[in-house]
């Protein structure tokens, strides 16, 4: 009987031994499942942190300016992301300490986007304040150009309008009686000298003063007749050529009567001469005489 007692003590014992031990167990149990479950969102948050600061980090490679010194600190926090993934991976740090940091390091990225996104516009405005210059640049140019040929074409009707005009040429063949008489004559052996007359224009815009007037006189053979006393030439027609005769004349912007001689050295030859009048450089016009 003694013996029945011990083991129902025993066996009683032995439940409450198991019973606790299932009790402690369980407890355990619970507590791992409660740390695996911590591991397991502080791995996801990691994971998640991660993936942030790569994100940011290839935000900053987004980012363009020509700002060095924004080139230069936007390194410097490039630098750092590359650390804070380092001590992520490795963890070195507690994940609420590098969230920390990676919040810091976001709100500084915003900053510098917002002043790069603000330079980007200062710098579109200024290409378009240029391109507006060169726009004015370009009219005021053409403007410019524009009053230029005015002025030279203005200037070239000035010149136009300051050469002087001659009329009613008349070129004559004559010869000198013993009276000091002159005679027209057609006749190439009784010339001795030839006369050229005409009218100088009035001309109110061209400047008075002393004219000096040309002859060159192409004979019946294309050559021009020189006289002794001549050896200059004069720029005619855009090239130095030697000149007949000349005179020079003072003309006050009214109409004036002139008349040059070229004396004839030895008989003329027979034919048709050409005869052409300048004022300076200018043609300013033409005669024709026969002889026989």
């Amino acid at each position: 009987m003694k013996n029945n007692k011990a083991y129902i003590i025993v066996i009683i014992l032995l439940l409450l031994a198991v019973g606790y031990l299932g009790y402690e167990v369980s407890q355990r149990g619970n507590t791992i499942d409660t740390q695996e479950q911590e591991y397991s969102e502080l791995d996801a948050e990691r994971d998640k942190l991660e993936v942030d600061l790569m994100k940011m980090r290839m935000s900053y490679d987004t980012l363009n300016t020509e700002n060095n010194q924004l080139m230069a600190e936007m390194d410097a926090q490039k630098q750092e992301i590359d650390e804070l993934l380092d001590k992520l991976r490795n963890r070195n740090w507690s994940i609420s300490k590098l969230q920390k940091e990676a919040s810091t390091l976001r709100d500084i990225m915003k900053g510098y986007v917002v002043t790069i996104d603000s330079l980007n516009t200062l710098n579109k405005e200024l290409m378009a304040e240029n391109e507006n210059m060169k726009t004015q640049v370009s009219s005021v140019q053409e403007k410019n150009k524009e009053l230029e040929n005015r002025q030279e074409n203005m200037e070239k009707i000035i010149e136009t309008g300051q050469t002087l005009q001659t009329d009613q040429i008349d070129a004559l063949a004559i010869r000198l009686r013993n009276s000091g008489k002159q005679t027209d004559t057609r006749r190439a052996r009784r010339a001795e000298m030839f006369r050229t007359c005409f009218v100088l224009r009035e001309n109110k815009i061209a400047p008075a003063g002393k004219k000096t007037l040309y002859l060159r006189i192409i004979d019946p053979n294309g050559q021009l007749m020189k006289s002794d006393e001549q050896n200059d030439t004069r720029p005619f027609d855009g090239e130095d050529k030697a000149y007949s005769v000349s005179r020079t004349i003072d003309y006050n912007n009214q109409e004036t009567d002139v008349c040059i001689f070229y004396t004839l050295e030895e008989e003329p030859p027979e034919g048709d001469y050409k005869i052409h009048i300048y004022e300076d450089n200018k043609q300013i016009g033409t005669a024709d005489l026969s002889l026989r």
